[in-house]
This record gives C-alpha cells, sequence and structure tokens, in this order.
C-alpha cells in the first residue's frame, strides 16, 4: 500500500476528523444564517457581549455530533457551559466556541470562526478552527505538526518587533484595564509595523500559526477563545504563555503569542505595564 504524506486526511487523529465533521456542520448552519442577518434574533448577555440563536444552533449541532461519538467526554462550551460525559467525571473535555466574532457575524464582517479544541487535564491535544466564509480548516494535533487545509504550516521567520504585524484584541466588556491596553497600544504602533484587531481570537491566533501575523497579545480571554489556537501556533514553531511567561493562560485569560523571536520581545514590552490591575 502507497504511503500518503503526513498531511494527508487519512493521518488525521480521530478525534479531529470528529471535530472537523462538526466544526462544518456548524458553518452550515452560519452560513445559512448569513444570508440574511436582518432576521437574526439578538441577545445581548452583558454590555458589547452578545449572543444569537445562530450561535445556541450551532453549538447545539457541535456537541450532538461529539456526544455521539465520545460520550463519556466532557464538554466546557461558550453558550452551555460546562457539562459532564456520560460516565461522569473524564480526563478529556472539549471546549468550543461555535461562533468566536459573534459580533463581527451580526454586522456582516466575515471575520468569526468556529473553534473546537480537546484537552487532557490541562493540556490541550486536538485543536480545530474552520473559517467557513474562506472554507479554511485550521488543525493540529499535539506533537503532529499544525496544518491548514491538509498543507503543513509554521510561523513566520520574522525576527525583529520593529518589522512585525501584530495581531490584538481591545476590551469591549470590562474596561478595568484599558489603560494598560492604551499605553502598550502606544508603545507597540511605535516598535512594530502594524497592529490589528480583526475581532475574533481563535483566527487571529491561527493566523499566528499560519505565518500571516507575527505576534499577538489580548486579555481577560474565556479558554474557549484560544485553547485550539493556542495548540496551532505551538505546534507551528511559536510560543505561547501568559504575561509571566508561564503557560497558564487557560486559567488567567492572559495571552501572548508570536514566533519565538517576536514573542520574546512582545512580552518584554507588555510586562513593564503588568501593574495595572493585571493578573499574571
Amino acid at each position: 500500500m502507497a504511503t500518503l504524506p503526513r498531511g494527508s486526511l487519512n493521518y488525521m487523529h480521530p478525534t479531529i476528523n470528529i471535530a472537523t465533521k462538526a466544526a462544518r456542520r456548524a458553518s452550515q448552519i452560519i452560513n445559512r444564517a448569513s444570508l440574511d442577518l436582518n432576521l437574526i434574533q439578538v441577545q445581548s448577555k452583558q454590555p458589547n457581549d452578545f449572543v444569537t440563536e445562530v450561535d445556541k444552533a450551532a453549538e447545539a449541532a457541535i456537541i450532538e455530533i461529539l456526544q455521539e461519538a465520545y460520550p463519556d467526554y466532557g464538554i466546557l462550551a461558550e453558550e452551555s457551559g460546562q457539562t459532564p460525559g456520560q460516565g461522569g467525571e473524564s480526563e478529556y473535555q472539549w471546549i468550543i466556541d461555535p461562533l468566536d466574532g459573534t459580533t463581527n457575524f451580526i454586522h456582516g464582517f466575515p471575520q468569526y470562526a468556529i473553534s473546537i479544541a480537546l484537552a487532557k487535564g490541562n493540556q490541550v491535544e486536538q485543536a480545530v478552527v474552520f473559517d467557513p466564509n474562506r472554507n479554511e480548516l485550521f488543525t493540529a494535533s499535539k506533537g503532529g505538526g499544525a496544518f491548514l487545509n491538509e498543507r503543513r504550516i509554521r510561523v513566520s521567520k520574522r525576527l525583529k518587533l520593529q518589522e512585525a504585524l501584530i495581531g490584538t484584541g481591545f476590551p469591549y466588556r470590562v474596561f478595568d484595564h484599558e489603560d494598560a491596553y492604551l499605553a502598550i497600544f502606544k508603545e507597540l504602533t511605535q516598535k512594530t509595523a502594524g497592529l490589528r484587531r480583526p475581532g475574533a481570537a481563535a483566527l487571529d491566533l491561527a493566523y499566528v500559526a499560519a505565518g500571516r501575523l507575527d505576534g499577538f497579545w489580548e486579555f481577560g480571554l474565556a479558554p474557549w477563545d484560544m485553547a485550539a489556537g493556542t495548540l496551532l501556533i505551538s505546534e507551528a514553531g511559536g510560543l505561547v504563555s501568559d504575561l509571566s511567561g508561564e503557560a497558564n493562560y487557560l486559567n488567567t485569560g492572559n495571552l501572548v503569542a508570536g514566533t519565538p523571536k517576536i514573542f520574546t520581545s512582545l512580552l518584554q514590552t507588555i510586562q513593564p505595564h503588568r501593574t495595572l490591575r493585571l493578573q499574571a
């Protein structure tokens, strides 16, 4: 039998195949709804934090497929919260964002994605980020590399912060860290080639993995915003940490990521601003 290249779907971990199936099912719901945004019912969970019937329907579709294949695995999802597996507590947990970038979606701004990760304990082992607008599927397995539509991806080779394009997300719900953000933004505006705030963290992180962004930082993220994206970056040769340079970002919600050289420079720039009520 002929040996297929490493990037082939035949070499994907079974959980990646199931997560991909779930993401594509959710994308059908999202794409159908995007044809007439005026019909979508939008609710506000808190100021500037929206949820739609599309988020809920997409999440339900994802969970149905994942539970059918892995009924004993737990689930942590943005809209429905935490659900144990059928057998009770499990060391495995799916971490799901059915529509990362809901505000973009309801405005017809085509920058949003579906994010699904599988964690074993505190370690993310499998990741899928799917962009339904561009039909781009980002996948990663711990120790197996990161891929975009079956093609191996790596972080960029840029070494200098002044040549780097950096992604971020500004406060939109809680403004306790506004002064820190503004100070960091001002400094990085002067030290980089440019800053971008597209509004979907899962895609921003996938773009770092694919070399489209050279680095990323944000505070106050939820696990479902970053679980899949951080594994993509690690498997693409990048570095990820919290503000202390440790791997506790899923708990703190504070994240710095990038190519090895850019990551170091980015972290060194951001760390002095931690004193403004930022939890490391």
